[in-house]
């Protein structure tokens, strides 16, 4: 396993995390994913530990935070072996302070996360959602007293647009708070809008991308083609409508280049989509996720090896979109271009 920098800073990750949102599964969202109990878990860190994955990702809103629960029972007598990361302040209930970045708020979700988890610290703690009620200020001042106290590592967030990661780093930079080193985004073949502005101010700032979903929420599995419906077992019947949304015509023609590339190198549908991450700028790590030990060893198999360059440019084309304003003069005119030569 290859391990990487998160980001501008010390700490060093391997290329595949584990996603434990299968973990405790419950609910018309979490419960489709999987309901893997301690037991399995337990196996499948077994697993990800023999092959190098060491960090496993989760958040206090999977399943009402089972799936913190069931990743410290997984990971009980090795806490020094694993790097946990987990994310807060999307709602877990009704209340006033169930939701949000307030100071109360992350407080008690971070104490709440620990006692699930069952340890003294977090190794990547995350926002899981951009607070607007909440000045960043009240925010950054908060984390910077967890990571004081020993209880977080490192800081990130998760699906923030541009402004809000710049106003928040700017903060940090004045008041002298820790920065955010990490940010976790959805990234797929079928899904590149992160390369039009959180691609680029990742490398000026230095945020390490942590992909989620680097699948397609379950649509480059490898079982869903051109005039073929998803198959009875597939998880979208149930989730579609909650994840990002792909255009079928698009999904067809990245899947039809996939299928191209995976007869002439022997590999699965899913391992090229998550090696084609694996060598884009600022990725850090790629979380995978598995209901079960085929799902995990197949998944596996995206590191070790390399697709050629001639494969990635068609992968390229096939998932290549017009870019919004005010990106598309850049992509299409040479003057643009010239001024802002385009990361990837």
């Amino acid at each position: 396993m290859e391990y990487r920098r998160l980001g501008a800073s010390g700490l060093k990750v391997p290329a595949l995390s584990f996603g434990a949102g299968t973990f405790g599964g419950s609910g018309p969202l979490f419960g489709a994913w999987g309901t893997t109990d301690a037991r399995e878990a337990r196996r499948l860190v077994d697993i990800c530990l023999d092959a190098g994955v060491t960090m496993f990702d989760t958040a206090d809103v999977y399943s009402g935070g089972a799936s913190e629960e069931v990743l410290g029972q997984a990971v009980k007598g090795r806490r020094d072996r694993v790097l946990l990361s987990t994310k807060t302040s999307l709602p877990t209930g009704d209340g006033p302070e169930d939701a949000g970045s307030s100071r109360s708020r992350l407080i008690r979700a971070c104490d709440a996360a620990l006692r699930r988890l069952g340890t003294d610290h977090i190794d990547l703690f995350q926002l899981h959602a951009f607070d607007a009620g909440t000045p960043v200020e009240e925010v950054l001042s908060t984390l910077d007293g967890l990571v004081s106290a020993g209880k977080v590592r490192y800081l990130g967030v998760s699906n923030f647009a541009g402004w809000q990661i710049m106003k928040s780093l700017a903060a940090a930079d004045r008041h002298g708070h820790p920065r955010y080193v990490a940010h976790q985004v959805y990234y797929s073949l079928v899904g590149r809008d992160y390369e039009w502005d959180l691609l680029p101010l990742a490398l000026d700032q230095g945020l390490g991308a942590v992909v989620w979903s680097p699948l397609g929420w379950g649509r480059l599995t490898g079982r869903i083609r051109r005039g073929t419906p998803p198959p009875a077992g597939s998880r979208l019947h149930e989730t579609a409508a909650f994840g990002p949304p792909v255009d079928d015509e698009h999904l067809y023609t990245v899947v039809d280049a996939l299928d191209e590339v995976a007869a002439e190198t022997g590999r699965a549908v899913p391992q090229i989509a998550i090696n084609w991450l694996l060598h884009r700028p600022t990725v850090a790590t790629v979380v995978i996720g598995a209901r079960d030990e085929t799902q995990l060893r197949q998944n596996l198999g995206a590191v070790g090896w390399s697709l050629t360059p001639e494969q990635v440019a068609r992968l390229d084309a096939a998932s290549a979109r017009t870019a919004p304003y005010p990106h598309f003069p850049y992509q299409r005119q040479e003057g643009f271009a010239r001024l802002n030569p385009a990361p990837v």
